[in-house]
Order: C-alpha cells, then sequence, then structure tokens
C-alpha cells in the first residue's frame, strides 16, 4: 500500500517536474525565434513562402466551414428568435457570434489542426532526417532560417483567416435567414451594423486571433524542433500540436473573453 503511494507520487513529480521544464524550454525558444526574427524580415520572401503554406493553403477549409457555420447560426437564431417575435435580429445575432467568438476561436482551432501539424510534421522530418544539424555544420541558424519566417507567417495569416471565416459565416447567415427563410433583407443589414461596434466587437476577435495565432504557431514549432528524430517522435509530435494547441486556444478564450467584458 504505502509501496503504490510512493510510485503514485514519484510519478506525479516526475511528470510536473518534465511540464515545468517544457514550458521553460518552449518559452526559451518563444524569445529565441523573436531575438532572431530581424534575419527573417531582412529576407522577406521566406516569410511570403510560409504565408503560402499556413495562409492560403487553409483557405479552402477556412472558407468551407465559415460557410457552414453561418449557416448553421441563421437556422439555429431564426427558430430561437422567432418564439420572441425577435426575427429582425438575426443579423446582429449571427455578425456576434461570429466576430466575437465563433470565428476566432473556430477559425484557430482549425488552423492548428491544418497548418500547425503541418509545420510540427515538416520540423519533425527535418530533424529526423538531420536537415537541421547539416545547418548548424553549415553555421546556418536554424531558428532563424527556418522557425521564424513560419512562426511570423502563423502570426500575420490567422488574423486573416478568422476575419475570412467570420465574413463567409455572415453571408451564410444571409443566405439561410434571407434568402432562404425569408427574412427582411434590410433589417438583416441595419442591425447588424447598429449592433457591431468596432472596438468593442472586431477589434477584441482580432486581438483573440492574434493570440491565437502566435501561441497554436510557437507551440507547433517547438514540438516540431523537440521531436525526437523517429518516425515515432515525430507522429507524436503532431499529435502533441494538436491537442496542445486546441486546450490553449479554449483557455485563452475564456481568459481573454473575462478581461474583454471585464473591461467593458
Amino acid at each position: 500500500m504505502m509501496s503504490a503511494f510512493l510510485e503514485v507520487i514519484r510519478v506525479t513529480g516526475h511528470r510536473s517536474i518534465n511540464a515545468v521544464w517544457r514550458i521553460g524550454m518552449a518559452s526559451r525558444f518563444f524569445f529565441l525565434t523573436l531575438v532572431y526574427s530581424g534575419n527573417s524580415f531582412r529576407r522577406f520572401h521566406l516569410i511570403v513562402k510560409e504565408l503560402f503554406s499556413t495562409g492560403v493553403l487553409s483557405l479552402i477549409i477556412i472558407v468551407v466551414a465559415g460557410l457552414f457555420v453561418g449557416m448553421v447560426l441563421g437556422l439555429q437564431g431564426y427558430e430561437t428568435l422567432r418564439r420572441y417575435g425577435s426575427e429582425s435580429a438575426l443579423g446582429s445575432m449571427v455578425a456576434l457570434s461570429l466576430v466575437r467568438e465563433l470565428g476566432p476561436v473556430v477559425a484557430a482551432l482549425l488552423f492548428a489542426s491544418r497548418a500547425g501539424s503541418a509545420m510540427t510534421a515538416e520540423i519533425g522530418l527535418m530533424k529526423a532526417t538531420e536537415q537541421i544539424s547539416a545547418m548548424e555544420m553549415m553555421a546556418v541558424n536554424p531558428i532563424a532560417r527556418i522557425v521564424a519566417p513560419r512562426f511570423w507567417a502563423g502570426v500575420i495569416s490567422m488574423p486573416l483567416l478568422a476575419a475570412l471565416f467570420s465574413a463567409v459565416g455572415v453571408f451564410g447567415g444571409y443566405f439561410v435567414g434571407v434568402i432562404q427563410i425569408g427574412v427582411d433583407e434590410g433589417s438583416f443589414w441595419s442591425q447588424m451594423q447598429a449592433a457591431v461596434d468596432f472596438r468593442d466587437d472586431i477589434m477584441n476577435g482580432v486581438i483573440k486571433s492574434v493570440v491565437f495565432g502566435t501561441v497554436v504557431t510557437i507551440i507547433a514549432l517547438y514540438e516540431g524542433y523537440d521531436a525526437p528524430p523517429t518516425a515515432e517522435g515525430v507522429s507524436g509530435a503532431t499529435t502533441r500540436t494538436v491537442v496542445t494547441s486546441s486546450l490553449a486556444i479554449l483557455m485563452l478564450d475564456f481568459v481573454l473573453t473575462a478581461i474583454m467584458f471585464r473591461g467593458t
């Protein structure tokens, strides 16, 4: 009985120490990425190349998901508002739901699943095939050459993808609410314009998307850079990227929402 209890304490302590160690290494990794970012901006074509991989190649899943999320919001929102005779407020409900919450959060989750996992797998395979070691032998800093361009590409592309997700979602809600169901078009757009505030709604959504993009990208890059140089290690790092990023997005969403609503 006592030995089992001591074993539980030992395992818990070991995992706690390992978690603290990984957080410290990830923080150091993030700091070094910022330090060596100047080289990336001097060779901006590297960032543009990674913008294509992280942003442009994620457009299809972002657009399709945003369209269907907006359509579902339009359908569900109309059924709820109809009970209270407030069908004209459908536009404001769809827009506020997307701009404040669903746009940044769902887009970040999709970004982590598609672009984050791809970055982890790519860097993990570079490490497994000793390309990173070869760069170090040629006096090329791998963080400046590989990590920093991908980091800034993720930070730049995430707010744009979230904005596109929200915009397509609004048109999805318009398609269901106005074209299919028959809500008045003028009230749909006028209620939306009156309800959505630039500072309290749109800018808060932009801040969330920037934070999510920063956290997801640095998690993906660190997991790939720290992955064991084996097939099993790369696959495990890719899985950890998606799981950790998803949990971080949901946790940060609560924290940021609490801060933003407290300030209003």
